[in-house]
């Protein structure tokens, strides 16, 4: 049977670490003979050699090659994927361990999507992996919509044909961020990339002894120089634009300026940060125009432009100021109540062993004003401020009272022979087609408009023609701003159409409270109605 998935794992002196990582390949719910490890001992000069081939000679999906050292992961990687006999790679570290389904659901999810390349969520243990990325399963992805980016370590799953397609293999020799450049390409060459989320499938781990790869000091000359390499991935492969300002901040984010924060720079000998400092300074001016580093949370802005700057004393003095900041807790009574463990507490945020404060009097600053909802892409789309915290966030496909048409005025309707014309909240890019509904008692219209920008103030213009068969009668207005979507929905309009002897007048539309009102009334004359009849009913006997 063909082999679905060759498993890569890059191996150079892990001990007792690659042990859960041999126990969750061999774990596998993929059956035996749909994929095969392949282990590239990369010079290893522990005992790790004969424990491989032990393993080889037990279990015929286990394969061995041994080479001399590399110096990194690259070569091994690069050695293994040309080994491999799978329809795809899958590359593992072997200090980490899979997830028991792993293989079998990305294998099955890549080949569902069509995917050159499958991402598998991810856990760390005493290591940060992206979270916001792994939210939700994500079939199509791509760097614009999904936060792929975030997830810049080698440890997917890759459509063997697609690696050999585009000849893309992994940086070699000794050096940093080899998988930023392989991984980077292959986002943005795939023709599909799927991201599972359902299922932990990779277990990313710090070992207790510290010596992950990864976590060594490194060369910041030959570091930035590696990096460098990723980003040119990225100007080879985007335009100039806010997708490639969005790719960039996360080296500038990651790899610089999380690098100059606290304790992670103070802890650092002062000849080793200044040259830290001085090479991510190079890179900065070197690559990355204002878009990058306006995304970023305030602090890091801070950090950003000081380094920009070449500021390095205020650099550290930001630091030193971030290092002295931290809250502090007091406990007070602790005591049992109804079954649970009451503990309490008073809590503040020190700066330099001192109280942080703040004016008693301050209020939250006022929230900047919205434009009202608009029309764009053939979707409504509505910015407003959360509450309580005030955020601003947009509801895309706002319809019904959301989208604010209750703020039409009589004087924004105008009804001149039979053209209708009406001054609406809603902002249109350009001309757009629009639907209006027209509702009486006893029958509903539609017809044709159009949305026009309005010259003179923030807003729109709804243009039609009357329906030629517009009887005598009050008609409720309706309009669709997106008629030409799958969930396109039609929004009522303050106002209604009375057409009678010739004219047309525009007439406000009752309130809802003029309405219940009138609907409760109703209810209960029909009910007092109905009980006299009942009780004539029952005492008359007819």
């Amino acid at each position: 049977m063909p082999v679905k998935v060759s498993v890569i794992v890059p191996v150079y002196n892990p001990g007792i670490y690659i042990e859960d990582c041999i126990s969750s390949l061999q774990r596998q719910s993929l059956p035996p003979d749909e994929f095969e490890v392949i282990f590239v001992d990369d010079g290893s000069t522990d005992e790790t050699p004969a424990r491989l081939d032990a393993l080889a000679a037990e279990d015929p999906r286990m394969k061995v090659i041994h080479q001399e050292n590399s110096g990194w992961s690259g070569k091994p990687r690069n050695v293994g994927i040309e080994a491999s006999r799978g329809e795809f790679v899958m590359f593992v570290d072997n200090d980490d361990y899979l997830g028991d389904e792993a293989l079998e659901r990305m294998y099955d999810y890549g080949t569902a999507n069509g995917a050159d390349v499958v991402v598998g969520k991810m856990a760390g243990k005493n290591r940060g992996v992206p979270v916001e990325l792994f939210r939700r399963n994500h079939p199509r992805a791509t760097v614009e919509n999904a936060p792929l980016i975030d997830s810049l370590t080698p440890h997917k799953m890759v459509r063997r044909a697609f690696l050999d397609r585009i000849g893309l293999r992994f940086p070699e020799g000794r050096r940093r961020l080899e998988d930023h450049v392989f991984i980077a390409e292959a986002y943005l060459r795939a023709e599909n990339v799927s991201v599972l989320s359902d299922y932990v499938c990779y277990y990313h781990i710090r070992r207790d002894d510290g010596s992950n790869a990864g976590f060594e000091r490194f060369d910041p000359v030959g570091y930035f120089k590696n990096l460098r390499e990723a980003l040119d991935v990225v100007e080879q492969y985007t335009e100039p634009g806010p997708v490639r300002d969005r790719l960039f901040r996360r080296w500038l984010r990651v790899e610089m300026v999380e690098r100059l924060r606290a304790r992670r720079l103070l802890n650092l000998p002062d000849d080793y940060r200044r040259e830290l400092f001085g090479e991510i300074h190079e890179v900065v001016v070197e690559r990355f125009g204002p878009g990058v580093a306006a995304g970023l949370q305030p602090t890091q802005q801070v950090i950003a432009a000081l380094t920009a700057a070449d500021r390095y004393d205020d650099v550290v003095a930001f630091a030193e100021w971030e290092a002295g900041v931290a809250p502090a807790a007091t406990p007070g009574d602790i005591e049992w109540r109804d079954g649970s463990l009451r503990i309490g507490f008073t809590a503040e945020y020190l700066s330099g062993g001192e109280p942080m404060l703040f004016p008693a009097d301050a209020g939250a600053a006022p929230l900047t004003p919205l434009p009202s909802a608009g029309v764009v892409g053939d979707r409504p789309v509505l910015p407003y401020w959360t509450t309580p915290h005030g955020n601003l966030s947009l509801e895309l496909g706002a319809r019904g009272k959301r989208l604010g048409l209750g703020r039409v005025e009589m004087g924004d309707v105008t009804v001149s022979d039979d053209r209708f014309r009406v001054l609406l909240p809603l902002h249109v890019p350009g001309d757009a087609r629009v639907r209006l509904r027209f509702v009486s008692s006893r029958r509903i219209l539609e017809t044709p408009g159009t949305l026009s920008p309005d010259a003179g103030r923030p807003g729109s213009v709804l243009e039609a023609v009357l329906p030629e068969d517009l009887s005598d009668d009050v008609w409720r207005v309706a309009v669709c701003p997106n008629p030409g979507s799958d969930r396109a929905r039609f929004a009522g309009l303050p106002f209604a159409l009375r057409v009678g002897g010739g004219s047309v007048l525009v007439t406000p539309v009752p309130g809802p409270g003029v309405a219940l009102r009138l609907a409760r009334r109703a209810r209960r004359v029909l009910g007092t109605a109905r009980r006299k009849v009942n009780s004539r009913i029952r005492t008359g006997g007819r």
